[in-house]
């Protein structure tokens, strides 16, 4: 075999592989969608089907005007956006800030200080719910939106610093410094010249703190009282019940609790785009 058919075959294997990882990954969510839009009788049968044979909107009728919990899906998903978008906005600005902090300043116990990241980061989020929820609340936070926004923000913050704060040091200090020469403040450089750069870190780390405080089940489970503060998550463990699991709705649910995940991503994505290509010569 030649060289050009050795690199021919590989590409095709690589390309091959990429397919498979892609297909499994995939496949949770087409069955879930698929689900949804399935008759009951297609859905509890033993027989595998793979496509519905017959398309049914019941599910997502029910969910959308029953509700759950005598509640309606509406506002479990206003509850989701406004935990997701507190969480991204507070998180990232104390990330960025404090990445900028590391990666610019020397100071005792930087090294220490990012170890403790690393470690805080390696905890799952159930290990801190006991601790942090104490903490919300004896401040007065508890059963709360801004509370579990808060819960949120600690647990997504060491993963944004550490990935920031690569991102603020590859930028060179000859910038910020030639800004300095031609008059700018400390501030206009840091949201002109420093902020650009670091964008697309920023919006990665959007991505990661969107996703973690949307699908956030245990914090507003355990710090919400009332169900008018519940999230969409925990909205969805109410058609678990004693006499069986509604299967069409959950799907139906998660299917709409998925949307605006998508929806975020498409946003977002342009900036991470524009982010790349984004630089000290750009205008």
């Amino acid at each position: 075999m030649s060289p050009a058919q050795r690199k021919r075959l590989g590409r095709i294997l690589l390309n091959t592989a990429g397919v498979l990882v892609f297909l499994y990954a995939i496949f949770p969510v087409y069955w879930m969608v698929s689900t949804g839009f399935k008759t009951n009788d297609q859905i509890f049968t033993t027989e595998f089907i793979p496509f519905p044979t017959s398309f049914t909107l019941e599910h997502f009728s029910r969910v959308l005007t029953e509700g759950v919990a005598n509640n309606s899906i509406w506002l479990y998903l206003r509850n989701s956006a406004i935990v997701a978008l507190g969480t991204v906005l507070i998180g990232s600005l104390f990330a960025l800030l404090s990445a900028t902090a590391i990666a610019r300043f020397r100071f005792k116990g930087r090294g220490s200080f990012l170890i403790t990241l690393l470690v805080v980061q390696m905890l799952p989020a159930e290990a801190m719910l006991i601790p942090l929820s104490v903490m919300i609340r004896r401040v007065g936070l508890g059963d709360q939106l801004l509370g579990i926004i808060v819960a949120q923000v600690a647990v997504t913050l060491p993963f944004g610093i550490w990935m920031l704060r690569t991102f603020v040091a590859a930028v060179p200090k000859t910038l910020e410094e030639a800004a300095w020469i031609d008059g700018a403040s400390r501030m206009t450089t840091f949201w002109k010249v420093l902020f650009p750069l670091v964008a697309p870190g920023l919006v990665a780390t959007s991505i990661f703190s969107f996703i973690t405080a949307w699908n956030d089940l245990v914090f507003a489970l355990y710090l919400m009282s009332s169900s008018e503060g519940y999230t969409m998550p925990v909205a969805l463990q109410y058609f678990f019940g004693q006499k069986g699991v509604d299967w069409g709705a959950i799907m139906a649910g998660s299917t709409l609790m998925t949307i605006p995940v998508v929806i975020f991503f498409l946003l977002v994505q342009r900036r991470m785009v524009s982010g790349l290509v984004a630089g000290a010569v750009k205008g």
